[in-house]
């Protein structure tokens, strides 16, 4: 229908007419200022408490205690299930977290500016390796972490932000990508890149050398630091594609761990969900699949403007890592996803590949033509709250979202 293609074409012409900047770190009381106390945002679509996986409710009860609403983790969980507490998605508030995607009213968030459309989005940010509160982590070293993220490095970063005109983010993922990132499981370059652009203002906008040297060995040693900046990125291209008549373009895939969900850009902000899968992947020593919890997080996002597993051919050092088998094969996967998109993206491309512009713009059509779901790459939590992340691989969209959503896209267009 020609109705559906042009829409799909302004779709995907405000994905890459795109201008996100990363411009301030902010408290989330003053990002999100409909967020109020003992409300807790997570990643992944509308759940109940009772509904929660065990990372999820870890994650629910650790950031409960690090908001002083509970005393303690087991007073935190008694609250949860009194009902003490307002949940809500990320994506329902302009905003997204990793994994369990907790967002409280006294964590710093990031915030990345569409200056081509105006709009903001916000991630907290990345915690860095080892237990964490993303992974269901809930101790006293990840609350410790979480205070220092909010008291000392999350002001210092804004206030370098602050001091200059924000750091512009597609060129970086542009050189990113010819460096071997995908951007969702390899961080690696674009951690560096960005390291490199906020030194000399942090150098500049602090006074206590210490404190910025304890800051510039954090950014250095976390691997994943962009993610979370790749993920509100994310989030502000794919917010202005939202409720175009006639397009079934994806602008969210979220989960939380017991749900996937999706939305698509014709039908407005209505989820369509389904049970999520298991990953496939590696896992660290002495864990097994069995110790695993299903897939969780907003990080998918990156996959809806065509990075994470539709830009493994950028990223042949992953593929083994979430099961391609060799590094040769990384292509097949940006190609495969290349038939489910309409278009690519010619500002983010792939030497390896000739220089192909990353697939941009899942088409739910597409989807169900061919039977391909959208390929994720993504981190591996235990099922059990508090232990944290137990490896990483990969794992797809289940179908039953987009079938969902087709029905929903027929009757909105008035095809029966």
């Amino acid at each position: 229908m020609k109705l559906i293609e042009k829409a799909n074409q302004k779709a995907l012409s405000r994905m890459l007419s795109a201008d996100p900047v990363l411009i301030d770190v902010i408290p989330a009381s003053e990002a999100i200022p409909d967020l109020k106390s003992h409300m807790i945002l997570h990643a992944g679509p509308p759940i109940a408490w009772e509904n929660m996986c065990g990372p999820m409710q870890g994650a629910i009860a650790g950031i409960a205690k690090f908001e002083g609403w509970s005393n303690s983790l087991e007073d935190a969980f008694e609250k949860a299930a009194a009902g003490a507490f307002d949940f809500h998605p990320n994506h329902h508030f302009d905003a997204v977290g990793p994994m369990t995607g907790m967002t409280t009213i006294s964590q710093p968030l990031m915030v990345v500016e569409n200056r081509k459309f105006g709009n903001k989005a916000y991630c907290a940010l990345n915690e860095g390796l080892g237990k964490v509160m993303r992974f269901g982590g809930n101790d006293d070293s990840v609350l410790e972490r979480l205070s220092w993220l909010r008291d000392d490095f999350g002001p210092a970063f804004g206030k370098a932000l602050r001091s200059g005109d924000g750091i512009p983010l597609k060129h970086l993922v542009a050189r990113g990508l010819t460096m071997g990132d995908e951007m969702h499981q390899r961080n690696v370059a674009c951690s560096g890149l960005i390291l490199r652009e906020l030194a000399p203002a942090l150098a500049r906008t602090s006074s206590d050398n210490e404190e910025l040297a304890k800051i510039l060995a954090f950014i250095g040693g976390n691997d994943q630091f962009f993610l979370n900046v790749g993920m509100a990125m994310g989030k502000a291209i794919m917010d202005p594609v939202r409720g175009i008549e006639g397009s079934s373009v994806v602008t969210a895939m979220c989960r939380n761990g017991t749900e996937f969900g999706i939305r698509v850009s014709g039908t407005g902000d209505q989820w369509f969900t389904a049970p999520v899968e298991m990953p496939e992947g590696l896992y660290f020593p002495g864990y097994t699949e069995a110790d695993a919890n299903p897939d969780m997080g907003d990080s998918t996002i990156v996959e809806t403007i065509g990075l994470g597993g539709f830009a493994m051919g950028a990223s042949p050092a992953v593929a083994g890592f979430v099961g391609a088998g060799a590094a040769s094969d990384a292509g097949n996967f940006t190609r495969t996803m290349s038939e489910i998109t309409t278009g690519e993206n010619p500002e983010w491309t792939i030497p390896a590949m000739d220089y192909l512009g990353v697939p941009t713009g899942i088409d739910i059509r597409m989807v169900l033509d061919t039977g391909l779901a959208p390929t994720i790459n993504t981190g591996i939590a235990h099922k059990e709250p508090g232990v944290g992340q137990v490896g990483a691989g990969v794992v797809r969209a289940p179908m039953k979202c987009f079938e969902q959503a087709l029905i929903a896209f027929a009757e909105s267009v008035g095809v029966k």
